[in-house]
């Protein structure tokens, strides 16, 4: 009998076998049959991970989240205590809809979602762009963007080591930025 390679809580309810080596899933979480989650991942106690959902390496998602079907989380996301994603524009409780029907949610690489912040379906949310706690986001965020608010608002720029950039985008930490389509652009390690 192989012994898997990930660590579950014995009060967490794990049917997926999807599950990547060194992560932990603690008490009264539930990840559903179908789910893939990466490598060293952290998924916190009564946070619940529908079937079809994907969770790149090195995710952390806090207590209390829950991710419905169509998420998408990039390698390094954070996802903060309470957050909250949707899979459905126009949800009404008489009309069930197919897994066909849910909107996908795209949160790239290294992005952080504070706690209770709201993740309306059908939205990207750019690389390491910075979601800050109780913000609603009903559109795309720039990559390294730094919102608050409802509806959420651009009020600055984070490196990817969690500061928030100055006006020159060259942070403490020695990496450069430029303004690009996208948000903002890496054009120095640092």
């Amino acid at each position: 009998m192989n012994c898997p390679s990930y660590f579950v809580h014995p009060q967490a309810l794990v049917e997926s076998e999807q599950i990547g080596e060194g992560t932990r899933v603690w008490a009264f979480a539930h990840v559903m049959k179908g789910a893939v989650i990466g490598k060293h991942c952290n998924v916190g106690d009564h946070a619940f991970v529908e079937s079809n959902v994907t969770v790149g390496d090195g995710v952390t998602i806090k207590n209390g989240v829950a991710i419905w079907d169509g998420v998408l989380l990039g390698n390094h996301v954070f996802v903060g205590p309470n957050a909250v994603f949707t899979n459905d524009l126009n949800p009404r409780a008489e009309v069930k809809k197919s897994r066909e029907q849910f909107v996908p949610t795209d949160i790239q690489e290294g992005a952080t979602i504070g706690a209770n912040a709201t993740i309306v379906c059908g939205v990207t949310i750019g690389r390491y762009a910075f979601i800050g706690a109780g913000t609603v986001v009903i559109r795309d965020i720039p990559a390294y963007a730094l919102v608050v608010g409802n509806p959420a608002r651009k009020i600055g720029y984070m490196c990817e080591c969690g500061e928030r950039l100055p006006e020159s985008l060259v942070c403490p930490c020695g990496k450069r930025f430029e303004r690009a389509d996208s948000g903002l652009r890496k054009t120095s390690a640092g």
